[in-house]
Parts: C-alpha cells; sequence; structure tokens
C-alpha cells in the first residue's frame, strides 16, 4: 500500500536523494521544476505556494481542495493523499525522483 505523502516524507526523499538529481536543488538548473503526479488519476501539478506562485521546491499547500487528507490549525496541509508522489515536470513531462536522478547521472 502507498504511503501517505506529508511534509516528514517528503523530508525523508530529499534526504534520499541527496546529492542527485533527484531534489530540487539539483535540478533547476536543467530545467525541472517540483511537480507532483496523481496515480489515480494521471493529473500533474506544480508546485505552488497556497497563494498558487510557484514554489522553489516540493510545497503541499498550494495542491488543490480535493487530494488533501488533512490540515494544521492554521490550515496548511500536512497530508495529501496516498496516489500522489512527487516528482519533477520538464518541457511538460513528469519525471519521477529516479528518473530525474538518473537524466543528471
Amino acid at each position: 500500500m502507498a504511503q501517505t505523502l506529508t511534509l516528514q516524507t517528503l523530508e525523508a526523499e530529499n534526504q534520499l536523494f541527496a546529492g542527485t538529481g533527484g531534489v530540487s536543488s539539483a535540478n533547476q538548473h536543467c530545467g525541472f521544476i517540483p511537480g507532483f503526479l496523481d496515480q489515480e488519476t494521471g493529473a500533474v501539478y506544480c508546485s505552488c505556494w497556497a497563494d498558487g506562485s510557484p514554489a522553489p521546491f516540493h510545497a503541499l499547500d498550494g495542491l488543490p481542495d480535493h487530494l488533501v487528507l488533512t490540515r494544521n490549525p492554521c490550515g496548511h496541509i500536512t497530508a495529501i493523499k496516498s496516489s500522489v508522489i512527487a516528482g519533477f515536470i520538464r518541457f511538460g513531462h513528469f519525471y519521477t525522483r529516479e528518473q530525474a536522478a538518473h537524466c543528471l547521472e
């Protein structure tokens, strides 16, 4: 069963892919932008802040309400559907962290 995506799982993924093209700081110079893929629907979402402006890393607050499982008392998203994975968008194509890291080997 897939794991629910939270700020903690995003941090764990960043640690796992540290030093590779699987993190935003290592791949932005090649045109990758952080994004999310809902594997259930195939919909891809750019990572944005709550106001809709682009985020330079994976931020949950800009995701649409239908993906949200929980919010904290301040209204910030704390968990999203388990069918959603973090990755990157480049030239309109979604890349998993693994695929982005492989592209930059």
